[in-house]
Parts: structure tokens; sequence; C-alpha cells
């Protein structure tokens, strides 16, 4: 009992200290992510709505089988869609209106059209709401490529159908570059956000890469893993997806225990004010007598530094990600890299949609999202590895990097930086020589 307790002490005192960027309350959030969304749909969608040539989108979602775009587009306190939630956007050549199929508004802007006791059926009212705007095109979530523009389920489409006039079926088209474009651009008000977020990650990253989480000979990947699982439920923050560590070292030791001399490797995200991010580093652990990590490690870290500069420099606005991987694999072969590269959108996703550089078993080209041209006030997560032979090890290994980036009209830029330097366990103190 006594040795736990003094566990949990130590723990807590820990948490004590830990210094984050300012994360905020679970209300703050929720103001945020509703200012964002509203200024997202008044600012941002009527021009994408007109660069794809769509005048009315229809969203139709029930609950407990959401589509990918409609959460994005509910308020910070709608958890899911409530029983069908329609809603619709119509470009009437001055402005987008906002109309909700449903019996109650939906967040600040999507008002409600349908009064359940005068038209009992929701479909009709959805019916006869389309054929007074008399639309050019009325696009749904129907797509072929992205599943996050597919969120449309076969009976809602043949409800959809079954209701609409003959006159207006042939009028049914895909939304689905008009979804892409939706989830893809990042809004001004985002961008400003956006850095922070980022901050937050680089920094639970730094957190379990240190000794107050690692005991080399003692810590394991698995205790690491777990830190960051538990640091980001108690930060109130989400994750989209597991994270991961990995050990490389010399010799062909698998144990899953922290040495000095291992190489450590991090894939880590977290979910914060609807924003995803996505970050691979490395860290080394000191050995007895070292004050720094080795050059041939320094130097390893650095061709993947150059890869990244490879990659990001070929990124064009209407280049599709299939060409931009095949002159950033031409490129670096040429420079003696051996480069895999396997860069995605992100953003509401993890795994976002838009224009895909590559995939890790993709290296000459990804049908469909890689032929997607590359579009302004998007962001990128730069993943991608370089193999680098060790002969001090007598192997190779793979410096795996993944950073968050944007890509507006200055170019491309780290949305919080990026890794450099090896962050090294247990780190210099500027007092102990």
């Amino acid at each position: 009992m006594k040795a736990l307790l003094l566990a949990l002490f130590t723990i807590s005192t820990f948490h004590a200290y830990a210094q984050y960027a300012n994360i905020l309350s679970q209300r703050d959030q929720a103001n945020v992510v509703d200012g964002i969304l509203e200024d997202r749909l008044k600012n941002l969608l009527p021009a994408l709505m007109r660069r794809e040539g769509i005048d009315l989108w229809v969203i139709v979602s029930r609950e407990y089988n959401e589509d990918p775009i409609i959460k994005t587009m509910l308020p910070a306190t709608w958890m899911a869609a409530r029983r069908t939630t329609m809603l619709m956007a119509f470009d009437n050549g001055k402005e987008v209106e906002f109309l909700a199929v449903a019996r109650y508004d939906v967040g600040k802007l999507f008002k409600r059209a349908w009064e359940p006791d005068k038209q009992p059926n929701q479909w009709l009212q959805l019916a006869k709401l389309i054929e007074e705007r008399s639309p050019k095109k009325i696009a749904i979530n129907k797509a072929s490529v992205w599943g996050h523009a597919d969120g449309l389920s076969a009976n809602d489409y043949d409800e959809l159908i079954k209701v609409l006039p003959k006159k207006l079926q042939g009028q049914v088209v895909s939304a689905e570059k008009l979804g892409v474009s939706w989830l893809e651009t990042r809004s001004p008000k985002e961008m400003i956000l956006y850095p922070q977020i980022c901050r937050i990650a680089h920094q639970i990253i730094a957190e379990g890469f240190s000794d107050k989480i690692i005991q080399p000979g003692v810590a394991t990947t698995e205790d690491v893993v777990w830190f960051y699982r538990e640091e980001i439920k108690r930060l109130k923050l989400d994750t989209w997806f597991h994270p991961s560590v990995e050990i490389q070292r010399k010799g062909n030791d698998e144990s899953t225990v922290i040495h000095p001399g291992d190489l450590l490797h991090v894939d880590f995200g977290i979910t914060y004010l609807r924003l995803n991010t996505d970050t691979q580093e490395h860290a080394y652990i000191l050995k007895a007598g070292e004050t720094d990590a080795p050059e041939f490690l320094k130097s390893a870290l650095k061709k993947g530094n150059r890869l990244q500069d490879i990659l990001t420099s070929n990124f064009k606005e209407g280049k599709t990600g299939n060409q931009i991987l095949a002159d950033a694999r031409k490129q670096a072969i040429a420079e003696g890299i051996t480069p895999s590269i396997y860069t995605h959108p992100i953003g509401y996703h993890g795994h976002a949609a838009g224009t895909t550089i590559g995939q890790w078993d993709m290296q000459s080209g990804v049908s469909g999202s890689g032929d997607y041209p590359m579009h302004l006030n998007t962001a990128y997560s730069i993943e991608l590895n370089a193999t680098v032979s060790i002969d001090e090890w007598k192997k190779d290994i793979r410096i795996m990097l993944e950073e968050d980036g944007y890509f507006d009209s200055t170019g491309f830029r780290y949305i919080d930086g990026r890794q450099t330097d090896l962050i090294l366990i247990p780190k210099p103190m500027p007092n102990v020589k």
C-alpha cells in the first residue's frame, strides 16, 4: 500500500508540473467550434459551391449512422444526428440559404423548414423545398473515391429519388468534389488555432520522451504508449488512433525494454477543436558518458529532413498527388536517398479527404485520390521515411518522420515547425557537465 501511495503521489506531482499550451474548457471549446462553423458556412462554403458548380447541396443522415460530412456541420453540443437530420444549402445567386428539414434549428444557420403537424412526411417536405428552388444541380453525398463524401445511405438515396419529381431526378449529381473541398479547405480562423493544437501534440510527445516517464532498463515501449493515452484523456483531448512507440537498436535484440543507445520512434495524434494532428518523431537514449546522440544518427535524421524538403518543394497548386510523388521520388533518388512517401491531408479527419501523395505500399501512385489536384489553403501530414545504412550497427534503419503543414499562396510551411534534432533522454542540463 505504501508503494502504491508513493507511485500515485509521484504521478500527481509530475502532472502538476507538466506545462502545456492553454487547453480550453469544454464550454469554451464548444463556443470556439460553433464560431468556426458559422464562419465557414458563411464565408467559405459559398465560394466552394460556386467553384464546383453546385447550387443545391442536400445532406441526409440518420442517428447512429452519421454521414462523415454532417458531423462537421453539427453544433458542438450535438454529438450525432437526431432521428433523420436533413440539411440543405442553396445558392440563389446572391447568397446561400441554409435550411434544416428537421423538428428544430440545427445550429445558428440551418433554420427549421418543416412543421410535422402540417406535413407529417419529412421526405415529401424535403422534395417540396427542393422543387420550390428549381436547382440546376441537386448534389448528394454519393462518392466513388472518398469514403468521407459517400455518407448517404442506400436507403436514404432510394427515398430521395422516390419523392423527387421526375423532372428533377436527372439533376441529382455527386457532391464528391464539393464535399472534399469542404473538408480539405482550412479557414483563416482555423489556421489561427492550428499552430497551438500542433504545439500541444509536440509538447505531449516531449513529455513522454523524457526521463519523467522513461527509466532506461525498466520502462517499455508499451509504458510510453499508455502514458500518451492516459495523458490525452487527462487533458480532456481526444485521439483518432492508438499511438505507437518502437525501438531501433544495434544488434538483434527485440526486447521492448528501453535501453541506453536505443533510437525511439513515436507515431502520435490528438483531436482538439475538431481538428486532428499526426506526428512522428525520434528520440535517442544517451549511454553513459554521452551528452549527445552519435553523429551517424544525427546524419541519418538530416537525410529524413532533406527528403521532407524535396517533397514540399514540389507542392504546386493544380499539381496532382501522383505528379508530386513521382517528381519528389525522382529527385530524392538522384540525391542518393532511399525514399518512401505516404503523405496525406489532415484536418477534420486524420487520414483526411484531399490530395494523397503516395501510400506506404503504393510508391508508383494512388488511383483516384492521388489524381486529385492540390488546392490552396489545405493542410497535410508530411509523412515519409528514408532508409539509411548504419555501418556502426551493420544494418539499415528508417528515419520515419511526420509533421503537419499548410499550403497556401505563399507556399508550404510547417504549422508548428518540425523535428530537426533528436530528442535526448535524459535531456542534458546546462548546470551539469
